[in-house]
């Protein structure tokens, strides 16, 4: 397991912290239009027969890349500008 995992095994009160505030960043309008259209991508890939096992919808591309590759970046900064 990884660093922050075993972290936040062992504190439970930075646990119920974090828990607090991901909530909060999950509820924010553009986190949700985001999640929304993940979805929506995925069903339609899936309905279409593609294999998204693994894989993560990347907002910025418009295309399922590696779960490593879209959450190894560090956030919106991590991204190459053009």
């Amino acid at each position: 397991m990884g660093k922050s995992t075993n972290y936040y095994k062992k504190n439970t009160t930075a646990r119920r912290k974090k828990a607090v505030t991901d909530t909060k960043i999950n509820a924010r309008p553009e986190q949700v239009k985001k999640r929304v259209e993940a979805n929506k991508a995925r069903r339609k890939a899936k309905a279409a027969g593609k294999n998204v096992k693994g894989k993560d919808y990347d907002h910025a591309v418009k295309k399922f890349v590696k779960t490593s590759t879209n959450r190894g970046r560090r956030g919106e900064g991590g991204r190459r500008k053009k």
